[in-house]
C-alpha cells in the first residue's frame, strides 16, 4: 500500500529543512567602517594612538554591538580645513562608510586664517563626508572645535577670552550649517573648558586633550554612532 500523502509531506519537510540550512549558513555582516576626519583632535596629539577619541569610539562600540568596526582617520596636526582638503585630494576615498566623523576648525582659527576660507571650505569637507558615507547625510557627525584658551598653553598665548569668542563664532557657524542640512552636530567644547578646574582633561602638553577628555567626548557620541550603525 502506497501513502501519498506520506511521500508529499516527508517532500515538504525535506524542503523546509533546506531551506532553514541555507538561512543558518548565510553570513550577516556585522562589518561597519568608520572615518574620521580633523586635525590634531583627531588624530590624538599627545596621547596613545588607542588613547585618541575615533579609536576610544571604536572600542567603545565593540563593547556595546556585536559589530565588527574598521576605522580609517585622516588628520594630521596644525591641518587648517585648506590642508584637510589637500590631503583628501591626494588619496582615493572610498564612498561606502557606515559613519564620518568631522571635526576641523582650530587651526584656521589659531593662524589667523580668514574666517571667510572656513565659511567656504567647512560646507566643502562636509559634503565630501556625505560622498564618503554613499551620500546618506544621516551618517555624519560633525563636532565641535574644543577651546585651548582652557590650558595652560592658551592661558599665556594671545587673550584667551578673544580665542574662546572665536571658537564660539567657528562652533556656532558649524553647528547652524549641521542644523540647516539635518546633520547630527555633538557639542564637546564645554568639556575642554573645565580644563583649568580639572587638569586631567588636558594632555601632558598642556595644550590637547588628553584620554580621559576624549573618553567624555566618546560618551556623548557613543548614542548617536550606534543609532547610525544600526
Amino acid at each position: 500500500m502506497t501513502c501519498w500523502s506520506c511521500s508529499t509531506n516527508i517532500e515538504y519537510l525535506a524542503d523546509d529543512m533546506t531551506d532553514t540550512m541555507e538561512i543558518d549558513t548565510m553570513e550577516i555582516d556585522l562589518t561597519r567602517s568608520i572615518l574620521s576626519l580633523g586635525d590634531s583632535y583627531t588624530i590624538g596629539q599627545s596621547v596613545c594612538d588607542t588613547c585618541r577619541f575615533p579609536e576610544q569610539l571604536k572600542r567603545a562600540l565593540g563593547n556595546v554591538t556585536d559589530y565588527t568596526i574598521d576605522l580609517n582617520v585622516i588628520a594630521q596636526t596644525g591641518w587648517t580645513t585648506s590642508d584637510l582638503i589637500n590631503a583628501i585630494d591626494n588619496q582615493t576615498l572610498e564612498s561606502d562608510y557606515d559613519l564620518v566623523t568631522l571635526l576641523i576648525g582650530v587651526n584656521n582659527q589659531f593662524q589667523n586664517v580668514p574666517f571667510s576660507i572656513y565659511e567656504s571650505e567647512f560646507p566643502e569637507l562636509v559634503q565630501t563626508a556625505i560622498t564618503a558615507a554613499n551620500g546618506n547625510k544621516d551618517r555624519i557627525i560633525i563636532v565641535s572645535i574644543p577651546d585651548y584658551a582652557y590650558t595652560v598653553f592658551g592661558q599665556n598665548f594671545g587673550n584667551p577670552e578673544e580665542t574662546s569668542q572665536e571658537i564660539d563664532m567657528y562652533n556656532a557657524f558649524a553647528e547652524n550649517y549641521a542644523l540647516q542640512e539635518a546633520i547630527t552636530f555633538v557639542n564637546i567644547t564645554d568639556i575642554t573648558r573645565l580644563g583649568l578646574e580639572q587638569p586631567s582633561l588636558v594632555a601632558s602638553d598642556g595644550l590637547h586633550p588628553s584620554e580621559l577628555a576624549y573618553s567624555k567626548f566618546v560618551e556623548r557620541l557613543l548614542p548617536f554612532a550606534i543609532q547610525k550603525l544600526q
